[in-house]
């Protein structure tokens, strides 16, 4: 591994540490904005006068009873309608309100809204309870979008491309691009975030076309991610972690609508693994019928899981419980997490034997505060910062956030969202945090610089100058103290 510029690296991950959460924060708490509602029976000489007093750019028509969302009018509609159009200004607004704004529930994080505002090229998301109900307005200002990088114009690419050689090209302009902003100094959480929203786009694009050329069930189903994917953590090494939701009329369904959905995710996982996406080698894939199953059948695998804490299960316990929607009906994935999040805390046991294994990984120091080599005779000298650096962070905040019920996946907004507590302050917080990205950005600047997928993510201490290899020993260090507080939290 070539010297690192520490100065880029510390002022880099210290504009990523200033941000309070992220990308998977609820959008309800990015709503700041009171937005104006108006019935549908309202004027549009009405609407216009609201608007003329206030500062809103859009306007909410919903059912004033129910409180139930009819459609949206935004501030350039009502220019176009003025401008160009023979507008009768004594019309109801319904007449010429967009009746079917892009929506999602209030709780749904804020990567769901900015990957399907760039998706669909809105600048407006409608907020609903669950229930239907009204809940608030969000404009694309109010969230950190994927405009950010020169990420125009692959967003552009993604939307135009008709086949998988179109698809694979835009995919490594995506990594390109992402090289270049990691060597210009772009913070790692802000980096991995982009680059996970823009393959998201990648993959809905990938399955959009596929789903065209299969005469797919009738019934609602959603690709589910998993490992990094899920957790928003990938880097430019990463391969296809991957399933399959469908939920069926009838229970004896199943196996048909299996069978029916099968051929469709293996032929995404060939369209993925041709645009750079490699093959999981664990088969964790949609294609695979283990991983293509009903709602029931995913609460099943779940439920095992936690009641026996065998080493199979605490295996996917390190994979599957970092999951999340990519396309299709997200409220069944939703649904799946809320069921799984009320559940795990009732499973100490499994939590317990989840510690236990996190804590079989020791951090690569030894008693002098020396680092400990890999016995590995391919790579002598290395250490594999994936499992014995990112991963260290990444079970310790999934085991905490699983105990506490926290709904994000994020290994940094897990680490937040756990909060302050006995011998935690505020800036032991901030530390993990930081160690956790210090990792990470060694890991990249790796990845950067090898052509090997087996030495990735390896790194020789002894290339490092002399303050990376301190920056590395204390990071690592805080991996240790982490560890230290799972032992003592669960008594092992």
């Amino acid at each position: 591994m070539s010297e690192a510029n520490p100065a880029a690296m510390t002022a880099a991950e210290g504009l990523d540490l200033s941000r309070e959460g992220g990308d998977q924060l609820p959008l309800r708490t990015l709503a700041s904005r009171s937005p104006l509602v108006m019935p549908p029976t309202a004027t549009l000489r009405e609407v216009l006068f609201a608007v003329s007093q206030g500062r809103e750019d859009a306007v909410v028509v919903a059912d004033t009873a129910s409180g139930l969302p009819l459609g949206l009018v935004t501030l350039r509609q009502l220019l176009h309608l003025l401008t160009f159009a023979d507008t009768d200004l004594d019309a109801p607004v319904a007449a010429y309100m967009i009746g079917a704004p892009l929506t999602l529930v209030a709780d749904a994080p804020a990567h769901r809204a900015k990957v399907l505002l760039a998706k669909q090229g809105v600048g407006h998301v409608l907020l609903v309870e669950p229930d239907g109900r009204f809940a608030g307005l969000i404009h694309q200002a109010d969230i950190l979008g994927l405009r950010a990088g020169g990420a125009e114009e692959l967003i552009g690419a993604i939307a135009a491309a008709r086949d998988h050689q179109a698809m694979a090209a835009v995919a490594s302009k995506v990594r390109r691009r992402g090289a270049e902003l990691f060597r210009a100094g772009m913070g790692v959480e802000a980096l991995c975030q982009w680059l996970s929203g823009l393959n998201d786009l990648i993959a809905m694009r990938v399955i959009e076309l596929i789903e065209d050329e299969f005469d797919l069930p009738a019934v609602p189903w959603c690709w589910l991610l998993f490992g990094s994917e899920g957790r928003l953590e990938q880097t430019f090494t990463t391969d296809q972690d991957n399933g399959l939701l469908f939920e069926p009329g009838k229970p004896e369904d199943t196996e048909n609508l299996r069978a029916a959905f099968l051929p469709f995710a293996q032929a995404v996982n060939d369209a993925l693994h041709f645009c750079g996406f490699e093959r999981c080698r664990g088969n964790i894939m949609a294609g695979n019928p283990q991983w293509c199953l009903s709602t029931a059948e995913w609460r099943e695998c779940f439920a095992g899981w936690l009641k026996v804490p065998e080493p199979e299960a605490l295996l996917h316990g390190t994979i599957f419980f970092d999951f999340r929607p990519l396309y299709g009906r997200y409220e069944l994935v939703d649904q799946l997490r809320a069921w799984l999040l009320a559940r795990a805390p009732e499973h100490p046991l499994f939590l317990r034997a989840l510690a236990q294994q996190a804590l079989d990984v020791a951090p690569p120091l030894g008693f002098a505060g020396r680092f400990v080599y890999d016995r590995n005779r391919d790579f002598p000298h290395t250490i594999d910062l994936k499992i014995r650096g990112a991963r260290l962070f990444v079970d310790v905040a999934r085991i905490e956030g699983l105990a506490k019920g926290i709904w994000a996946t994020n290994t940094a907004e897990r680490l937040r969202a756990t909060g302050t507590g006995p011998g935690r302050s505020a800036g032991d917080i901030a530390a993990e945090v930081e160690a956790f990205h210090l990792v990470q950005r060694f890991r990249l600047h790796q990845q950067l610089t090898t052509t090997d997928l087996d030495g990735a993510n390896r790194v020789d201490p002894s290339q490092l100058n002399e303050l990376n290899r301190l920056m590395l020993k204390e990071a690592l260090k805080q991996a240790r103290k982490m560890q230290l507080r799972l032992q003592q939290g669960f008594g092992l």
